[in-house]
Order: structure tokens, then C-alpha cells, then sequence
């Protein structure tokens, strides 16, 4: 954890918060940082939750009064997702569920503690806008299943209500890589796995841009020399900066998310679809490889109020997340707009 990090953020603690797995952590920590003011009625609530390594740090670059989110308007929150290094993870969590013993993480979890926080806290009982990218996105389809009275929006790029077969190949390929490394010794990493994170660096970088931007190099407009240069400062140094326990640990919540795998819906995935009441925008990218358009399309039947319009983009599950794509963030900031008019 940098000091960087957490400049201007809050924690928000829980004592004794029963995980969906059974485990009781005796404290939950959720890192938080919020942008703007909450209107007196406390209607202008946007909720950006992370995504998989994120960092508040590392997303809050949409925010801004020309940019996707608006602070002068709304009042924006970003909870740290745990296992995230911030908030409860194995890098910062002590004995006895330190080393591999660390207990699994489901986005269930993080929305009923994010739900708590929001109510606790604030007195926040429901929400404008929950806007999520891949895994945030995950998050944004839990709260408009798990709290259908509590919020208006929910617009998700890149994600998806159930992690895919295909997507789950993806993980494990990720998770292969890690524990190959020697570093990796009884269920966890004894020290920072170099090869293992530099092997995942390269895997997740053929799977989250699309072919069509590695034929054109735009990775030379992006200020990177050689596709080496492209790999090793920026898809290996991403990673290298977490803990690897943190990112094994994050894996885990992205294969098992599912929006009805929980007592409420008894993976009933319809059900659970069905009985979201806010306005939805979908917002896939044409060329995402493990987020799929196609899973949005079967997603859409079973929602009562929802739009489907994929990002037309090369950028891959990159499109979701334009922080170097001007031509994306505009079509993203547009469905921003459309949907919080609506």
C-alpha cells in the first residue's frame, strides 16, 4: 500500500462480517474515496466500484467535469474491491487467515459490504447510477439483482452476470501461470513470483487487446517503441506492482462471479436477471475476447428495461476502460448521458 494510494481516501470497517463461504473476517476494511458533494436529498449517488488490479488510483481518471463521470453534478464513490491491496486482502490481512489460509471472496461479499458501508456512513439508501467495468461491471449487475429497490442504473462495459466458460479458460490460464512459479509453496506465494507475473503479463496482454490493434501497432502511437516495449512496460509493469496473493486471490472472485449464486436466486440466472428493475445499458466491445457481446445478447431478453450497444472499437476489453482512447471515451460519455437523462 503507497502512500499515494491512499491519499484522501476513508476506510470504512465492519467488525465480524460473515463471508458467503462461511469464514468470519473479524474486521472487513473497504477503502474508499469519494469525488463532489451528496446533494441534501441525496439523490446524485454514482457508485464506481474497481476492477481486477485496479486501484481507486488507477480508475479515477473518468472523473471530471468534461470527462465520462461529472463530480460537479453527482457524487461519486469508488470502494476499493477487496483483495485489492487496499481494502481486506491476503497482502494486509494477519493471523490466522494470513499466508494460505486467506478465505475466498465472491462479488457477493464486496456488494453487501459496499450495501453497509453506503447505509452506515452515509445514510445512502439508494443509488442514481452504478457504473462498472469488467469485473466493477460484475459488481454494478450484483447490486441491481442482490438491491433491485435501490437502484435506478446500472450501466456495465465489458462484463458480463456470469462469468462464461471461455472466460473461466482465461483465468485458469492466468492462475497457471502465477503457481508455476517456485515462489508459489503451500498454497501461496512466499515472495513476489518475477517469472510468474511477467508470464501473466504477456498471457493477459494477447487476450485484452484485440488482433486487429496488434496488426496496426497502436501501441506505437501509445509511445511504446517495439512490441517488446509495449509487453514489458506496460502489461508486465501492471502487474508487477500488486502483491501476488492479492492477484491470485482476485481470480477467484472473477471465476465465480454469478449474480445468482447465492440463496436469493439458487443459480437461477434468469430469476435473478428478471428481477432487475433498473434501467440498464450494456455497453460490451465488439473485439473483447472474454467478455463476450454475445453473452450481453443472451443477458437482454431477461431484463425488464435494458439497452445493448457494444462499443465499436479495436481496443479489445481495453474499449471499456479508454484512458488512452479519446474516440471510445466519447461513445462511452454518451451512454452516460443517454442513460442518466432517461
Amino acid at each position: 500500500m503507497t502512500d499515494a494510494a491512499m491519499t484522501d481516501t476513508s476506510t470504512y470497517e465492519c467488525k465480524d462480517f460473515v463471508l458467503q463461504c462461511g469464514i468470519t473476517l473479524p474486521v472487513a476494511r473497504l477503502v474508499y474515496k469519494t469525488y463532489g458533494t451528496l446533494a441534501d436529498d441525496k439523490s446524485n449517488v454514482i457508485l464506481y466500484p474497481t476492477s481486477y488490479s485496479a486501484q481507486h488510483s488507477d480508475i479515477d481518471w473518468l472523473i471530471g467535469t468534461d470527462r465520462i463521470l461529472d463530480p460537479t453534478r453527482y457524487f461519486i464513490i469508488i470502494p476499493n474491491m477487496m483483495t485489492n491491496g487496499l481494502s481486506t486482502s491476503p497482502s494486509n490481512t494477519s493471523y490466522p487467515l494470513n499466508q494460505g489460509r486467506f478465505p475466498d471472496i465472491t462479488i457477493y461479499d464486496n456488494v453487501m459490504l459496499q450495501r453497509r458501508f453506503l447505509t452506515e456512513v452515509f445514510g445512502i439508501e439508494r443509488l442514481a447510477m452504478v457504473y462498472g467495468w469488467s469485473m466493477g461491471g460484475q459488481q454494478a449487475y450484483h447490486w441491481g439483482a442482490l438491491f433491485p429497490d435501490a437502484v435506478d442504473r446500472l450501466l456495465i462495459t465489458c462484463s458480463s452476470a456470469r462469468t462464461s466458460e471461455h472466460n473461466k479458460i482465461f483465468l485458469d490460464s492466468i492462475r497457471a501461470a502465477l503457481t508455476a512459479d517456485p515462489a508459489w509453496r503451500d498454497g501461496w506465494f512466499h515472495e513476489q513470483p518475477v517469472k510468474g507475473i511477467r508470464a501473466m503479463g504477456r498471457i493477459y496482454a494477447g487476450w485484452a487487446i484485440s488482433q486487429t490493434f496488434y496488426r496496426q501497432q497502436l501501441y506505437k502511437s501509445l509511445g511504446y517503441a517495439t512490441l517488446e516495449d509495449f509487453l514489458v512496460r506496460f502489461w508486465e509493469w501492471t502487474y508487477s506492482r500488486r502483491d501476488a496473493n492479492d492477484l491470485y486471490a482476485q481470480l477467484g472472485t472473477w471465476f465465480n462471479s454469478d449474480i445468482s449464486a447465492n440463496k436469493l436466486y439458487k443459480g437461477d440466472l434468469a430469476a435473478a436477471l428478471s428481477s432487475i428493475k433498473a434501467k440498464v445499458l450494456l455497453m460490451p466491445g465488439e473485439t473483447d475476447l472474454y467478455f463476450r457481446t454475445e453473452d450481453n445478447e443472451l443477458e437482454l431478453p431477461h431484463l425488464k428495461n435494458a439497452e445493448l450497444r457494444p462499443i465499436p472499437s479495436i481496443w479489445g476489453h481495453r474499449a471499456g476502460n479508454p484512458s488512452q482512447n479519446p474516440e471510445d471515451e466519447r461513445f462511452i460519455a454518451q451512454g452516460v448521458r443517454d442513460l442518466l437523462s432517461a
